[in-house]
């Protein structure tokens, strides 16, 4: 017995889009267009394009149309790929070293080699981390506005093992979660794999659209909300004092649990205090080394209320038994010794410097960021889709992230975040430069 017809259609469409008859960003026929070529039903047509969209090769935008995907972007759109080779310059993550840290690293392991205690470390954690080094980062928490006991701080292994400890320890699956439209990928993943429910909460200037977080909040039974309050990944924005107080408010009343990503927020000079100092009842804060310090560093710390604390041990031992010892006592060092404090100066400095590099090469294109962070969001002139600029600066040599994995709608909008964070200067410069001429093409 031969195909249904509209299964060869199916089929016969995902061969052309394949072989490159029809290009990434070409707009197909309207399903009523399609259902008038072909002979079909609307319903048909419709159950055509949703089939191909199953099998990632079309998407479908309100108001638009549909579109071919490209197919030969890394899985995941660029936000988990492969190791990039030497000649592809990276805008797809942050990798901020600054010159001169592998001495800095060199010195500290050989200081490390002559301390007295260099055996212990060969040996078992306590499993949210030795006390004393608990209190070395509650001591760093202090100089950023959170004012905790060492028995408050848990060490991990980095930040994403400290969001995942969290919601392990305090979510359950089928659990609501809100989020910002546009969130960390890192998250989404995490809540995929822990079967999760996301609703998205529009965004405004500035902060989450409290206003629609609050009607959400009657509508549906929400667990807690995932937030960055200082330096949004991807949008830059700081929440102010007014907004923080205001999320206080509506998390005691709707029983919410807060997330506190505050990866970046040691980029912002000023900012308004943690919602962790201003809720510690119902927030959890979780931040690590890997950005202000160097990324291979997996050094992390969860600070959470005592009713979760228990329950977060277990985790961390369920997950990695504890935390690692010679990075830990490595990171504590160059906490003691001001080094922590002298490379977030330096890398604030460096970040507003790529900043103002960004500006320079995208003069009169429109963007998102803050003036300290390593990266910007750019929303794309409605002549430009995200997947061909991504596949076609990937040729040029510059590897970026389209909007998909930090979307948490169902229309994903069209725009690119940059990373600023990992070529040098000079290198940063040309690869903007080739950002905005592939626009101008695209764009004409």
């Amino acid at each position: 017995m031969g195909l249904p017809r509209y299964k060869q259609l199916v089929e016969g469409l995902a061969a052309d889009i394949r072989s490159g008859r029809y290009p990434p960003g070409t707009r197909l026929p309207t399903h009523r267009a399609l259902a008038a070529k072909e002979g079909l039903a609307l319903a048909t047509a419709t159950r055509v394009y949703a089939e191909l969209a199953a099998m990632g090769l079309v998407s479908g935008e309100s108001g638009r149309g549909t579109f071919v995907r490209n197919t030969v972007l890394p899985a995941g759109l660029g936000i988990d790929q492969p190791l990039l080779g030497q000649d592809m310059i990276d805008l797809n993550f942050n990798n901020p070293n600054l010159s001169g840290q592998g001495h800095m690293l060199r010195d500290a392991l050989r200081e490390l080699a002559l301390a007295g205690e260099l055996e212990s470390l060969l040996c078992y954690q306590p499993h949210g981390g030795r006390l004393r080094e608990r209190a070395m980062v509650a001591g760093y928490l202090a100089d950023h506005g959170l004012q905790v006991g060492a028995e408050h701080v848990l060490l991990v292994n980095g930040a994403q093992h400290g969001l995942a400890v969290a919601m392990m320890a305090t979510l359950q699956p089928g659990d609501v979660v809100a989020v910002d439209a546009l969130t960390y990928p890192g998250f989404k993943v995490l809540a995929d794999t822990l079967h999760l429910t996301l609703l998205a909460v529009p965004q405004i200037a500035g902060g989450t659209d409290l206003d629609a977080l609050a009607q959400l909040c009657r509508q549906r039974k929400v667990r807690a909300l995932f937030t960055m309050p200082t330096l949004h990944n991807p949008l830059g924005w700081v929440m102010s004092a007014a907004q923080r107080q205001q999320l206080v408010a509506l998390a005691r009343q709707h029983g919410l649990l807060l997330i506190e990503d505050a990866a970046y927020a040691f980029l912002v000079d000023g900012a308004p205090p943690p919602l962790a100092a201003l809720a510690p009842e119902l927030t959890v804060y979780v931040s690590g080394f890997s950005k202000s310090v160097a990324t291979g560093l997996r050094v992390g710390y969860v600070v959470a209320p005592p009713a979760w604390r228990a329950a977060m041990e277990r985790v961390i031992r369920a997950t990695a038994w504890n935390t690692p010892g010679v990075m830990s006592a490595l990171v504590c060092g160059w906490l003691a010794d001001g080094t922590v404090a002298r490379l977030q100066a330096q890398k604030r400095q460096d970040a507003a410097r790529r900043q103002a590099v960004a500006a320079a090469a995208l003069a009169g294109i429109p963007y998102v960021s803050h003036p300290a962070s390593y990266f910007l969001w750019l929303p794309l002139p409605p002549a430009v889709r995200a997947e061909p600029l991504v596949a076609e600066l990937r040729q040029h040599g510059v590897a970026m992230s389209p909007a998909a994995p930090f979307a948490c709608t169902v229309h994903v909008p069209q725009a690119v975040r940059l990373a600023l964070g990992s070529p040098g200067l000079p290198t940063l410069q040309q690869a903007l430069q080739l950002v905005r001429q592939v626009l101008d093409k695209l764009g004409d």
